[in-house]
């Protein structure tokens, strides 16, 4: 995934404001305006490096002058203690820019460092771990491909770029007859014919329904291994199968057995926990 420029440029400004605003009263207190000095992001804890592009374009939007060393690469291993990059330049930039920048690696590197896990606890699979939609408002973008950083895959994007029937649209749909995914598929079909097409079945018979109107994907939602395993054995090949919905780790080496196309878990971005990193004022 490519994290456009201006994409960041606008989601760095934006940060710099809400923690700014009028400026930074302590830092212009106590620090010379002139004063040069660097820093250095160090991890207290092991992670996946993810963040690193967002981070230059953050200092350089503060000053201009600033220099970030990337000493890692985004989507590495980082063990506790490693030097992940250098900053260096005006000391008030440094100052003004420590938390917002934190924020943004600690946040970003927690979903890399999550995503790494569950990818791993599939073993030799050919299942793949998706994301979801559930992200921090504004911040898909980032926290997508944060999970890309971790070995993991991109579902769609939004709510333009795949057609999915949850259950929702199918109760809606049953206004225009009794088989309703059949109808919400052909109406999608017709309006969106470039669209693969999603549905979410919550049992059998939906999974039934779905393979017959010949949807790409089918969602297997909450369903337990064995009404996977059936449901697979009724798809038989006719779609790809994807697992969602009380997705743990403990339960990911037992699904990666099932013959599942791919896995999506919404923790990978709602709760994925921050990593400790710091910022370390060389003297």
């Amino acid at each position: 995934m490519n994290l456009p420029k201006e994409y960041l440029q606008t989601i760095c400004q934006q940060a710099i404001a809400e923690d700014v605003a009028t400026g930074d009263a302590t830092t212009l207190a106590i620090v010379p305006p002139n004063l040069h000095t660097s820093a250095e992001f160090v991890n207290r804890q092991q992670c996946v490096c993810a963040g690193m592009p967002l981070l230059e374009i953050l200092f350089k939007e503060l000053c201009s002058d600033l220099e970030l060393d990337c000493l890692v690469e985004e989507g590495q291993l980082c063990e506790p203690g490693t030097v992940m990059a250098k900053v260096e330049g005006n000391a008030r930039a440094i100052l003004t820019g420590e938390r917002t920048a934190l924020n943004f690696l600690q946040r970003l590197c927690g979903i890399a460092t999550l995503t790494r896990k569950y990818v791993l606890s599939l073993g030799e699979s050919n299942c793949k771990v998706l994301d979801t939609r559930k992200t921090t408002p504004g911040m898909r973008l980032l926290e997508k491909y944060a999970v890309k950083m971790g070995g993991g895959q991109n579902h769609r994007i939004g709510l333009y770029d795949r057609i999915m029937i949850k259950d929702n649209h199918r109760e809606l749909a049953k206004l225009l007859g009794p088989d309703s995914i059949s109808l919400a598929v052909k109406a999608c079909r017709e309006k969106y014919p470039e669209l693969e097409i999603e549905v979410e079945a919550d049992n059998l018979d939906e999974v039934k329904a779905a393979a017959e109107a010949g949807v790409e994907y089918i969602l297997l939602d909450n369903m337990s291994a064995q009404t996977m395993l059936e449901a697979i054995e009724i798809i038989a090949g006719r779609a790809k199968t994807e697992a969602s919905g009380n997705i743990t780790l403990q339960r990911m080496p037992s699904l990666s057995r099932l013959g599942l196309d791919f896995v999506s878990i919404g923790a990978l971005t709602h709760s994925a926990p921050a990593i400790d990193i710091g910022l370390d004022i060389k003297k």
